[in-house]
């Protein structure tokens, strides 16, 4: 019981920090929110996050393995240490559709409400560091930052996203782009059109060979892509033109499946255009989002303290089907990635989403957000059998897991 009630405890004073913080926090996520900045360019975001987390006391490290990466460390502790995954890219033309301003504030709220709890207590549990992972929207920043060795410190990671509705489960797919370049030749396209090779009608070839394909896709399968280069001028057969794909699976295998079906439609116009292809597959791609069982039951418990509520697990298995490159932390690292309701009907990636994620009622739940985090982090920096059961849940997936750098 004294556990019980010392857990409580810290629970209640990370709970206040946010409180406390809460028009900080507000005011952070409008900076970023009123100047939206795209994969790998997030230099304004970088400064206000490295500038306000080093005013709260943690030790930060600016440009950390890439250029609008970010470290930001609370506490001495190695006994066991969370991660907070900031993100905060915004999207062409569209600025912030996905909310990347309220994940910061999220991540960054929860991580100082820990800090305070753990600053308050006398043993030492842990440790907190935060950090800021650029161009999640194509760019793949978590993978370099992976490769790169970031998330080799820590031990468990948690993030939030924005959406239209909540969700502890959600199936986000593995995905990998593809470029596909067809190389014809030009000609006039009325005096001499038997002197050419048309390259665009092998693209569209290709795009109506991929669209019969889907047809015979599973449900859970995406395959979706634009034509992006099909010539300057009606009267020259084009001597060039591009495709661009995005390729999409539950897991990694059946993503490969799909890709190899793809590659066919690809070469196969080729083929029956005469023109040669240039296929070229993202070397880096976004794996699937393996959330890890027993810290969503956590988040899951500690939300039902705010009357936060899901639908049945299955429901939310098909409530939506993007990628995202926490997926690839989810497979090194014991990880969540829930949903939260903005209050918007809106879709992410649309412009009613960018407003809806700027209005304080979107701002309210990521407080709310920031506290289910702080106290889920709490629960398994203090309590052994939940991390025990974590590493088992983890294992399970992914067999042994690979030892924390110290």
């Amino acid at each position: 019981m004294a556990a019980v009630a010392a857990l409580r405890n810290l629970k209640d004073v990370a709970l206040r920090t946010i409180d406390n913080l809460a028009s900080e926090l507000y005011e952070l996520n409008q900076k970023i929110w009123k100047k939206p900045e795209l994969c790998y360019q997030e230099n304004y975001a970088h400064e206000v996050l490295t500038k306000f987390l080093n005013d709260k006391g943690f030790e930060v490290t600016p440009h950390h393995t890439l250029d609008t990466a970010f470290r930001a460390v609370s506490g001495r502790c190695t006994r066991r240490i969370v991660s907070f995954i900031c993100e905060y890219d915004a999207l062409p033309g569209i600025g912030h559709a996905c909310g990347h301003n309220l994940i910061a504030e999220v991540g960054v709220g929860a991580a100082l409400g820990v800090k305070a709890a753990l600053d308050v207590v006398k043993q030492d549990l842990g440790k907190v560091v935060v950090l800021g992972t650029p161009a999640e929207e194509g760019g793949g920043g978590k993978i370099k930052m992976i490769e790169n060795g970031c998330f080799e410190e820590v031990d468990f990671c948690l993030m939030a996203h924005p959406k239209s509705f909540s969700c502890i489960y959600p199936t986000c797919l593995a995905m990998q782009a593809v470029q596909v370049t067809y190389h014809g030749v030009s000609s006039h396209a009325s005096a001499f059109p038997w002197e050419g090779v048309n390259a665009l009608d092998a693209a569209i070839m290709a795009y109506n060979a991929v669209s019969v394909l889907r047809q015979q896709l599973k449900p859970t399968w995406r395959l979706h892509g634009v034509i992006t280069d099909g010539g300057s001028k009606p009267n020259i057969i084009p001597e060039k033109a591009s495709l661009a794909y995005y390729v999409r699976a539950p897991t990694e295998e059946e993503l490969m499946d799909l890709r190899s079906k793809a590659h066919r439609c690809f070469e196969a116009a080729s083929q029956a255009t005469g023109c040669t292809v240039d296929i070229h597959w993202d070397s880096m791609f976004y794996s699937n989002m393996a959330t890890n069982e027993h810290l969503a039951e956590l988040y899951g418990e500690n939300a039902q303290d705010f009357g936060l509520t899901f639908p049945p697990r299955e429901e939310q298995a098909k409530a939506s089907f993007g990628s995202t490159d926490m997926g690839n932390v989810s497979h090194v690292k014991p990880s969540i990635h829930p949903y939260f309701d903005i209050e918007t009907s809106a879709a992410n990636h649309t412009h009613e989403f960018t407003a809806a994620s700027g209005r304080t009622e979107a701002h309210d739940r990521a407080v709310i957000q920031a506290k289910v985090m702080a106290m889920t982090a709490l629960d398994v920096l203090c309590n052994d059998q939940a991390w025990k059961a974590i590493v088992a849940d983890f294992e399970k997936v992914h067999g042994r897991m690979k030892p924390r750098l110290t």
